[in-house]
């Protein structure tokens, strides 16, 4: 598969915007489901959501840590382990603070379940604040790769950055879902319920553009920025997606997910990197 070469001529900026805006267009995709079901097979939700853990944990290490320490001498004296440890290790931390002080409510929990800190926010916002939480590092991830594809360094490169994406926007189909679904469940109209479900996506392009920005001005930050996307999106895996995938009596098929997202992410970055 060809780079259309108007995209390859593209600032790494707006190749980010485009690639994250395609990645929130499949969240809203996912959440027009609402349309044609009022409910959704758990067992296949269950299967997407390991699905989409499988997608991330490959992309966290072939298209971002895996790149970072093949970069970090070539931008940093020191050891080549160190930007994408101190990186990794931040990514990580940030989501947790995130996890803890923003209010959110996983899909499928109680209102009592609500995490973070105390709110009166209606469900629907507290779902939309869930899934937002998974999306703030595949944006920022994106928006890193494009940046360090431009940058021409060791391990980076523009069908890397365009594997992460296809591997991100194939995992966001089911986080649409698993707000709009529920949501028309509980009595919202199916416009209402969809307006929700895509909402949770808008952080995406937010986060492509910032990553870019931030990466094709300062150099020396691009190790330390593709594994602190890295750690931030382990830590959505770990703490959010398999839990939920294995909340049910469907944990096999939720791992033969999580087994075939990691493999297709896998097949990409090699094909495509």
């Amino acid at each position: 598969m060809s780079t259309p070469l108007w995209f390859i001529e593209l600032h790494p900026v707006l190749q980010a915007l485009l690639a994250t805006t395609f990645t929130w267009s499949v969240t809203a995709a996912g959440a027009a489901v609402v349309f044609l079901f009022r409910s959704f097979n758990r067992r296949v939700l269950d299967t997407m959501l390991g699905f989409a853990a499988g997608v991330m944990i490959a992309a966290s290490f072939w298209s971002l840590l895996a790149p970072a320490i093949e970069m970090a001498s070539e931008v940093n004296d020191g050891p080549k382990w160190a930007p994408a440890a101190i990186g990794f290790m931040l990514g990580g931390l940030s989501l947790w603070i995130l996890n803890k002080y923003l209010p959110h409510l996983h899909p499928g929990l109680k209102p009592e379940k609500t995490e973070g800190v105390k709110s009166k926010l209606q469900r629907s916002l507290l779902l939309v604040f869930a899934i937002t939480l998974h999306n703030i590092p595949e944006g920022l991830a994106i928006g890193v790769a494009f940046g360090a594809a431009y940058g021409d360094l060791s391990g980076a490169s523009l069908g890397g950055a365009i594997a992460l994406t296809i591997g991100i926007g194939l995992q966001n189909f089911p986080e649409g879902t698993s707000v709009s679904v529920p949501l028309r469940r509980e009595g919202y109209s199916r416009g209402r319920s969809f307006w929700f479900g895509q909402l949770s996506g808008i952080v995406e392009p937010i986060g492509g553009v910032v990553g870019a920005l931030m990466v094709t001005h300062i150099r020396p930050l691009l190790p330390y920025a593709l594994s602190y996307a890295a750690g931030a999106m382990i830590f959505v895996v770990v703490e959010e997606l398999i839990p939920e995938s294995q909340m049910e009596r469907h944990r096999s098929l939720a791992t033969l997910g999580a087994i075939s997202g990691f493999t297709i992410m896998m097949i990409l970055d090699v094909a495509l990197g």
